[in-house]
């Protein structure tokens, strides 16, 4: 009896790791669900936006900012945990449409476009209406084309500028590119674009940062950034001010960390153009006849 029961709780306790790890893998997906649930959330409060009441609009971005947050948690803890899998991949690409293309596609456009005061041509007006919804469109075709070439990429490396690194991404990922819609919406409190310039510069920025997620060009990913060091204290301590400084000054933050995070990926290019090495230019006619 005793050799029996010996047996019986250690085919118990080789079951308990094995379902613990089981679990593990549901714990990513959970914060999959959250930010697939917190752009559903930001498209609702698109919807019920109006001129009257434009706080909605500044609800949906913040929802759109949790957001992020919780993208960057579900890859971390996927990757700390080592419980990465196919479908947590794929589950993920599925929500980062939703949360990260359509949800700020349609933010970008109620805000920029469609919540505008009329101006004095009505033709105009819808004109702009119209350029309001092809933008968006494009940020969001964008948005998709980036996650399905980072799906199909092996190991999606940067090409150009400089070196190749794994800290680098090819092109702004698709949530940075919402947190961008969503900071300057923050940022303005939700309150819509009134003139018509106004709307056309969005318009272009909008469109602009469609671009920047399907260039070559490269932004951080903060991969390298590794909570399990010896000494974590200085990045605890800095992470500690950060949310403390969102917490307490979310707008004007959050704007300078979009804004920032943008301008990086085009001082990195600008600064690739100035450090090519030009190509030597070929020999002339008489160097080449004085070659033996």
């Amino acid at each position: 009896m005793s050799e029996s029961s010996d047996m019986l709780r250690r085919r118990a306790d080789d079951r308990r790791p094995r379902r613990m790890r089981k679990g593990m893998y549901i714990l990513p997906s959970i914060f999959t669900v959250a930010n697939m649930a917190a752009g559903f959330y930001a498209i609702l409060e698109v919807l019920h936006a109006s001129a009257a009441e434009f706080y909605h609009l500044d609800n949906a971005a913040i929802a759109i900012g949790f957001a992020v947050l919780f993208d960057g948690l579900d890859g971390r803890i996927a990757r700390m945990t080592g419980t990465s899998s196919d479908f947590g991949r794929e589950l993920d690409s599925l929500a980062d449409v939703i949360t990260f293309g359509v949800a700020p596609a349609v933010l970008a456009w109620t805000w920029g476009s469609r919540l505008m005061q009329p101006v004095v041509f009505t033709d105009w007006h819808i004109k702009l209406t119209q350029l309001g919804a092809i933008a968006a469109f494009l940020f969001l075709t964008c948005g998709s084309s980036r996650l399905a070439r980072f799906n199909i990429s092996a190991n999606p490396q940067p090409s150009n500028p400089g070196r190749p690194d794994k800290k680098y991404f090819v092109g702004m990922p698709i949530p940075a590119g919402a947190g961008v819609i969503a900071a300057i919406v923050h940022y303005w409190k939700g309150v819509p674009i009134q003139t018509w310039y106004t709307s056309l510069t969005w318009l272009l920025m909008v469109t602009a940062v469609g671009y920047l997620m399907v260039s070559t060009w490269r932004f951080y990913s903060f991969k390298d950034i590794d909570f399990r060091s010896r000494h974590p204290f200085r990045l605890i301590v800095f992470l500690a001010l950060l949310f403390a400084s969102i917490s307490l000054f979310s707008r004007p933050v959050l704007f300078g960390i979009a804004l920032l995070y943008t301008f990086s990926g085009i001082f990195w290019r600008v600064q690739w153009i100035f450090r090519r090495k030009p190509n030597a230019p070929p020999p002339s006619y008489t160097e080449a006849s004085q070659t033996p």
